[in-house]
């Protein structure tokens, strides 16, 4: 189907559709043969729409902010730099220490002991 019929379903203007297509937040849309330059929508990319649509609804976000959401799901670097925001800002929790971090602390830890006199360590109640 056209972008009228689309956006008429979608319950949006051809404008809005168009848009969010510039944002890289529909289907990759081609025109089809014959079509005379025309897009042509599917089911599924009605579908995905459609789906973009009710998350932007259910978060009240702009689809500026989906497709910039999309954007630090996809590209890891994007991705680090938030988190390393949230972070910053308080919004996200350092990531846990990982098992190896943490048994490579304890190997550093029982060096540091065994390194210091027998003095010290009696007297820490270690022998």
């Amino acid at each position: 189907m056209r972008i009228a019929e689309a956006s008429r379903r979608l319950g949006t203007s051809p404008r809005m559709l168009r848009y969010r297509d510039t944002l890289g937040l529909l289907p990759g849309l081609r025109p089809s043969a014959g079509s005379a330059g025309h897009r042509k929508f599917a089911e599924a990319d009605l579908d995905a729409a459609a789906l973009g649509l009710a998350i932007e609804q259910r978060y009240d976000i702009t689809p500026a902010a989906l497709a910039f959401g999309i954007r630090v799901l996809a590209e890891p670097r994007v991705r680090a730099e938030v988190a390393e925001l949230g972070r910053r800002i308080g919004r996200i929790q350092a990531p846990a220490a990982r098992a190896l971090d943490f048994e490579q602390e304890r190997a550093l830890r029982l060096l540091s002991i065994s390194r210091r006199p027998l003095r010290a360590r009696r007297q820490a109640g270690r022998p």
